[in-house]
This record gives C-alpha cells, structure tokens and sequence, in this order.
C-alpha cells in the first residue's frame, strides 16, 4: 500500500491547561512529517490572536510547516487583511480560506458591512495581498446552504479559479461518499487536489452531533458498532480500525493525501497513522 503524505488540524487552546495538551498533541504528531498543521479561526476577537499566538508557537517546532485558518465572518476586509498580514509578517503563508459559520443566533450568513462578500471575494483580495499558498474546504454530502449538489461543486469551481490551489473536505465516513464527490468535481473541469478530511472518532455521541450540525449522514453499521464498543469499552480500538480501514480504501482508490482533524487529541490519529505504514521520526525534543 501507498504511504499517503498527511496534514494535521488543530484549534487554539482557551486555557494554560489546553495549551500544554497543544504542545504535546503537536510534538507527538510533528515526527511523522505532515505537509502542514493547519489551527482554526474564531470571530472577531481574542479568538484570533489565539490563533496566531498558537501559529507562532506551533511555527517554533523545527520543520512544521503551519497554515492559519481565516474567515470573513463579523470582520471588515481591512480587518480580515490586516490579520492575512499578520500571518505573513511571522512567515505564515499557508492559509486555509473559508466563509466561517454565521454568528450564533443568525440562521444564514450576512456579510459584514465593509467586509467580504463570500469566500471568493476573499481568497480574490488574498492573492493580490502576498504570496500565500490558499486552501479551502469542500462538502462531499452538500454544505448545508446550497441549492444542490451541483452548485455546491459549482462553487468550489469558482473558489478554485479565484486562486485557490486545493481543497480539504468536511469529515464522511465511508470512502464511496468521497471517491463519488471526487469524480464530481473532476467531471466539472476541478483540477486541483481534493484532499479528504478523516476525522477520528474519540467519542462518538459527539461525532454524531458534529455530522447532524454538518449534514453529514452516519451509516447505521457505523452507529450499532461504536455502541457495542461502548459497552466492552473497546472503542478506541474500533476508532483505529475504521479510521484506518477508511484511509487504506482511500489510498487504494489513488488518494495521496490525508487531512486528520484531530481535536487536539493526537493518539487516535497517531495509531492510524501507524496503521498505515507510517513512521515517526524520533520524538522532537528540539526547537528553532
């Protein structure tokens, strides 16, 4: 089987607590060479200098490769610029470009009077702004605003053309879900990478509010199993072998590249990672 090159996401901590389980959560993760770690975005506020303290600190792990995520939600474009530059002037030029979800309370997003009009508008001003490597994210079962399937894959289209160079999708659970928006997108003239977002089941009554929040649909296979592995308290065993099962069945159909959303808790996506015939350099005791 293929060795598949491999990203890491996490989200900046909120405590000193959480930041010590970052740093680990990092340094157990950074030995397999990921292609980058990516750290999530908040709305305006201390949220996001969160997420560029943490970028800074992650950036100090010698060879990791970091990508900040950036939305338009409740932020002007200078706003949302002046945060790009940010990025840049810590030698930050991965970013992972998405619109953000509405504000709580609001059933759709609004764009901020002054900012980005959506995603694209977005990613349109960030190429003109610095030399920034731009991803963005992908729904294999529909975001949950399109009209359809069709404009949904449309759109990425259009996300694509305004200069982004690849795109990561939102967490499936089984690979003909992924293996059929890939061809897709392939049908609708999209040629740059799709890369598919794994993420490890640590608990899987979350996991099934996160896919409802989503539109992600559950296979009830999936549902019977984790409740008997709840019941043996086998569950962490059942995470590594679907996950990994996933991954192989991915691999076989010629994906080169995986994404793990790992939720700042490494071990799952470690042992997968294991699983699929990756090494680990020696543990990084060393910083730059």
């Amino acid at each position: 089987m293929t060795v598949p090159n491999i990203s890491f996401e996490f989200f900046p901590p909120k405590t000193i607590e959480a930041s010590f389980r970052l740093w680990d959560a990092a340094q157990l993760l950074a030995p397999f060479d990921p292609r980058f770690v990516s750290v999530t975005f908040g709305a305006l506020g201390s949220t996001r200098k969160l997420t560029l303290d943490t970028l800074k600190a992650l950036s100090q792990i010698r060879d990791l490769r970091v990508a900040g995520h950036l939305t338009c939600v409740n932020a002007t474009r200078d706003e949302t610029l002046d945060v790009a530059r940010s990025f840049r002037k810590a030698g930050i030029l991965d970013i992972v470009a998405l619109r953000g979800d509405p504000p709580h309370g609001q059933d759709k997003f609004e764009p901020t009077k002054g900012g980005f009009r959506d995603t694209c508008d977005m990613i349109t001003a960030l190429r003109e702004e610095g030399p920034f490597s731009i991803r963005v994210g992908a729904y294999p079962h529909v975001h949950p605003e399109a009209r359809s399937a069709r404009a949904d894959i449309d759109w990425l289209k259009r996300k694509i053309d305004a200069g982004a160079s690849e795109a990561i999708t939102q967490f499936f659970f089984e690979a003909d879900d992924f293996l059929r928006f890939r061809d897709a997108c392939v049908k609708a003239g999209i040629t740059a990478p799709i890369v598919p977002g794994i993420l490890p089941i640590e608990n899987w009554r979350q996991t099934v509010n996160f896919a409802k929040k989503c539109g992600t649909p559950f296979p009830s296979w999936l549902k019977e199993a984790f409740e008997k592995a709840e019941r043996d308290d086998r569950c962490d065993l059942l995470s590594v072998a679907v996950g990994s099962e996933l991954c192989s069945q991915l691999i076989e159909e010629g994906v080169e590249n995986l994404h793990f959303y790992t939720l700042n808790k490494p071990e799952l996506s470690r042992n997968i990672c294991f699983a699929l015939g990756l090494e680990a350099r020696k543990a990084l005791r060393n910083v730059a």
